[in-house]
């Protein structure tokens, strides 16, 4: 191992530090390139095309993939396959994302001429603004790094983390722009922790459907038979057009036992529900269903209509929402 007095943690310093140098320095100079570029994909009718080889291509893979998961189709298109058929991937409608630091890898040249002969829009992103790239791109934005995080200034390390950056810019920039929220990412990350925590209470919930309920004028009988026969500690009480009027629990029999005595069994739903039952929209987040049983320390919540909070449209359970790994 060299002994230069400098340690591994000083080296491991000194590498972030050009690499944040380098962004930093980018974010300074962006300009009327990036929001042409970004004006680009937000016009763009087909989808965005990423390419570029070598570190590049794989920089330009992710980018690829940041925009699908913020909602702008995307896909990678390797440069030397292009070139042997998967040129038939590209449409006119689509915009091409070409990335090559030095601006003139001929490969990612040639796919930038084919989509410029085929009427696409090109977004060049390089370190050298007189290049082929950004003389044959529609808009090039500028990607130049003073030094690589490299000590011999060769390795793409300064150079391929910037172009990942401004990649990721563009795609915030144009979620931004199109109002992408929460429940559209949702809706593309529906597997794994990232997915659990953006679920909807709707994918959890039991429907109206599959739930006992009684009306306010149902028999302490009919009752005790709803609430005892799915076991779930809870029913609903609702109109005739599925208005959630109240809610009987086994602690409301309890609590009425105690304050009727024996004149419960002649008591009607009406005279034991809870007027005001604690609800959620269908479109909230599981995790927020969570949030509010724990604070009301209770277990299971009525799901009502986001457009029309009176009309219940079913239960969530805690039981449910552990058996999905939300909580």
């Amino acid at each position: 191992m060299p002994t230069t007095g400098k340690s591994l943690i000083d080296w491991g310093k000194e590498a972030l530090l050009a690499e944040a140098k380098a962004i930093e320095a980018a974010a300074s100079r962006l300009g009327d390139g990036f929001a042409a570029a970004c004006e680009i994909i937000l016009q763009c009718e087909g989808k965005i095309a990423t390419t570029g080889i070598g570190k590049s291509g794989h920089i330009a893979r992710k980018i690829s993939s940041t925009f699908a998961s913020t909602g702008t189709p995307s896909y990678y298109l390797h440069p030397s396959e292009a070139l042997h058929g998967d040129f038939g991937m590209l449409d006119k409608r689509d915009c091409l994302l070409a990335i090559a630091y030095g601006g003139e890898t001929p490969e990612v040249i040639e796919v930038a001429n084919f989509a410029r002969r085929l009427g696409a829009r090109i977004i060049g992103v390089t370190g050298k603004p007189d290049s082929a790239l950004a003389r044959v791109a529609h808009v090039a934005i500028d990607a130049a790094v003073s030094q690589e995080a490299c000590p011999l200034n060769l390795a793409p390390t300064s150079s391929s983390t910037l172009a990942l950056a401004i990649g990721d810019a563009l795609a915030i920039s144009v979620m931004c722009a199109k109002g992408f929220k929460q429940s559209d990412f949702a809706s593309l990350h529906p597997k794994g922790s990232l997915g659990r925590r953006l679920a909807l209470v709707r994918q959890s919930m039991r429907r109206l459907a599959d739930l006992r309920t009684v009306g306010p004028e149902a028999t302490f009988a009919a009752v005790l038979e709803a609430i005892t026969k799915p076991n779930f500690g809870i029913i609903a009480v609702v109109g005739e057009q599925a208005e959630l009027l109240g809610a009987i629990t086994d602690g409301d029999i309890r609590r009425g036992l105690v304050q009727f005595g024996n004149e419960l069994i002649h008591k009607n739903a009406r005279d034991l529900m809870m007027a005001k039952p604690k609800t959620i929209v269908e479109t909230d987040f599981a995790v927020d269903a969570v949030q509010k049983m724990e604070a009301a320390k209770i277990t299971s919540l009525f799901v009502v209509d986001p457009q029309n909070p009176k009309t219940l449209l079913g239960m969530v359970r805690m039981h449910d929402l552990i058996e999905a790994k939300i909580v």
